[in-house]
């Protein structure tokens, strides 16, 4: 029992899941063009939320949002299902394979056994699609691996009832009606506005501000913390950053590519200058990184680290704030 159903690598999961089943309904449609539409791209510094004994930063909007967001603007419904058992979740998925229905499952990323270890850690928002099953184990295509691959049906049910927070509990989604043709313009438009409004937004935690408010408590962490858990935060911020999903740097480059597809699409030149204007941005995320990390594993040469990169920290957020600011007339 297996669907035709083309594997195509994405560089964040979500975007990938949704792409590909697009595209498995006939209608081509990018992983950028997903993430832009869907508003995927944030920031939001989350002090009151620990994650492995330090603050949690996420970098894009909830889980589930982009795909949300997207079906919405673009006039496509989605089924979601959630399970109070693991035999209604596993018949539940058999009946939609059965009917040449690929679906995406949110999952829990620790137990993935195909994973290499050190990508295997307690995050239970993970995205798949499962297209097939085959000699009792399901035919799994992640978009964030290179190719296809399997899980038995107990690999599987662990990973659909992965226990902690945002536990998916069998969560199983997937298209069922669709527009005669996609509307991407006004898709676009909407899609740019919302994350204007969201990085630009008056919350001290959110967006620029909660850049800003970082680049701050970054300079006070030695003191206040010690440098033990000031080091050990500051591992957090960029493995939230580059290591979970595609982080901050990344985000930026896939924002940058929706923009460039939005400028041929739109007919607006403006979007294709402020496309290489974000991947500029993009770089100053992956630089921040670098010289944070040389910081975290003691390789740092300068005297004065943590200032220094909050104070590349402040850039960012800055540039940030002129971009948005400008996107949102662009538009």
């Amino acid at each position: 029992m297996e669907i035709n159903f083309t594997h195509n690598q994405s560089a964040h999961c979500e975007n990938g899941v949704v792409s590909n089943l697009m595209k498995f309904n006939g209608f081509e449609v990018s992983e950028p063009m997903v993430f832009g539409i869907g508003s995927g791209l944030l920031f939001c510094y989350l002090p009151f939320i620990k994650v492995n004994h330090a603050p949690a930063f996420t970098y894009r909007s909830m889980p589930g949002s982009i795909f949300n967001r997207f079906a919405k603007r673009v006039g496509v419904k989605i089924k979601r299902e959630k399970f109070s058992n693991a035999k209604q979740a596993k018949a539940r998925l058999d009946e939609n394979l059965k009917n040449n229905n690929p679906v995406g499952l949110q999952v829990g990323v620790y137990n993935l056994t195909y994973f290499p270890d050190e990508y295997r850690f307690h995050f239970n928002a993970h995205n798949l699609v499962v297209y097939g099953k085959e000699n009792g184990n399901y035919l799994i295509s992640d978009p964030v691996m290179e190719t296809v691959t399997t899980l038995t049906e107990s690999e599987l049910e662990k990973v659909r009832f992965a226990k902690g927070a945002l536990a998916p509990k069998g969560h199983m989604y997937y298209p069922i009606d669709f527009p005669k043709e996609l509307q991407l313009e006004k898709a676009i438009v909407k899609g740019i506005k919302n994350t204007c409004k969201d990085m630009l937004a008056p919350v001290p935690i959110v967006g620029v501000k909660g850049i800003k408010l970082v680049a701050k408590q970054i300079r006070k962490w030695p003191k206040k913390k010690g440098v033990k858990v000031a080091n050990h935060y500051l591992g957090q911020l960029v493995r939230m950053q580059e290591e979970i999903g595609t982080g901050g740097g990344g985000f930026r480059y896939i924002f940058a590519a929706f923009l460039q597809e939005a400028s041929v699409v739109l007919k607006n030149e403006q979007l294709a200058s402020m496309s290489k204007e974000m991947t500029e941005i993009g770089d100053l995320w992956r630089d921040f990184a670098l010289d944070a990390s040389r910081i975290y594993k003691k390789r740092s040469k300068k005297t004065d680290g943590y200032n220094d990169i909050a104070t590349q920290l402040e850039t960012i957020a800055n540039r940030e704030e002129v971009f948005f600011k400008k996107l949102k007339k662009a538009v």
